[in-house]
């Protein structure tokens, strides 16, 4: 079957080795050389509305994808590496937060 871009993006992105539901496809990796779509981007979810950036970023390459279905699109995607530094990254942001708003109290 045939997608257009803009129906893909509407579509939920699950990862089936966790479960877990990684957001909707943002951006696509199409090879000019070749005329053909390598892979899709999942822009990383913000931070505190955004005032701490963004996480990484996803990458999936067409392989990953198993299914297209009509509200989601399964994929099989490990990111046991990604995960760890997120979640440090999280720690680090959530203690700088913590700190910050204790600071403020105090003045107030």
């Amino acid at each position: 079957m045939i997608y257009s871009f803009a129906e893909l993006c509407t579509k939920d992105v699950i990862n089936i080795e966790n479960g877990e539901n990684l957001g909707c496809i943002d951006d696509t990796l199409i090879d000019s050389e070749n005329c053909s779509v390598k892979g899709f981007v999942i822009f990383g979810r913000r931070l505190f509305y955004g005032l701490f950036g963004r996480e990484e970023s996803i990458v999936i390459s067409c392989s990953e994808i198993k299914l297209i279905g009509k509200d989601t699109i399964l994929i099989k995607f490990n990111r046991n590496d990604c995960d760890n530094s997120q979640r440090n990254r999280r720690f680090e942001l959530k203690s700088l937060f913590k700190s910050t708003m204790n600071k403020l109290l105090k003045k107030m």
